[in-house]
């Protein structure tokens, strides 16, 4: 067997591989974005039963394979069950993992984007903290974990608005969601954070999609910003 590497992780999506095995795309720390075959997770007995869900975030042992990474053990600190138990959350969470899913690729240092990730499925369980804010912040961060953050819009924004953006900016990883806002500057935040994404991440993603079909999609007083 190779080296085990121990690397904290989250999976991002799972797959029925085989009758007993699974195939798992996970976001690490350590190596990036991975594919990883966990080997008789689906038996009956298997001790790794429900540790192999998406969201579940923890400890990760790998050893690499010939083309992918093998499931050595998991330590799950958090299963993330507030999200899975409440569709709205868990279309926001679907689509917070697609975009990092999009951001990190294998060999990658993925830590940044773990911890926002991890710290925005956090904030989606947080009931006095709006889903449509989180998803500006993650998605303002990400626009920066990308590389491509412009700074403040070239148009004049509300007081409130820089101050939110120049904190999302700046703050700890552990602080990100630590503001509150106005009504006002809540929809210019949503709105800015809707046109960073569109204009400085190029993908596309289904989660979007399902969201916009559920009507979780909607972007406060959407107009033709540029």
């Amino acid at each position: 067997m190779s080296d085990v590497i121990e690397t904290t992780g989250m999976i991002l999506a799972g797959f029925d591989y085989s009758e007993y095995d699974k195939r798992l795309r996970i976001l690490t720390a350590d190596v990036g974005k991975v594919t990883v075959f966990a080997r008789g997770v689906r038996r009956q007995n298997s001790k790794y039963m429900g540790m192999t869900d998406m969201f579940v975030f923890g400890r990760i042992g790998l050893f690499a394979g010939k083309s992918a990474y093998n499931l050595s053990g998991i330590e799950v600190s958090n299963y993330f069950e507030g999200i899975r138990q409440d569709m709205e959350r868990m279309c926001y969470a679907s689509y917070f993992a697609d975009l990092a899913d999009y951001s990190v690729h294998e060999n990658m240092d993925g830590k940044g984007v773990l911890m926002l990730l991890y710290r925005s499925l956090q904030a989606l369980e947080t009931e006095s903290i709006d889903n449509r804010i989180v998803r500006a912040v993650y998605e303002l961060r990400m626009v920066m974990e990308n590389g491509v953050y412009p700074g403040l819009p070239d148009r004049k924004v509300l007081p409130g608005t820089a101050s939110a953006m120049r904190h999302i900016e700046e703050a700890d990883i552990r602080s990100l969601y630590s503001f509150r806002v106005t009504e006002e500057v809540e929809a210019e935040l949503i709105r800015t954070a809707d046109l960073y994404r569109k204009r400085y991440i190029q993908g596309s993603f289904k989660s979007l999609d399902v969201m916009e079909a559920m009507g979780y999609d909607t972007v406060m007083g959407q107009g033709s910003e540029s």
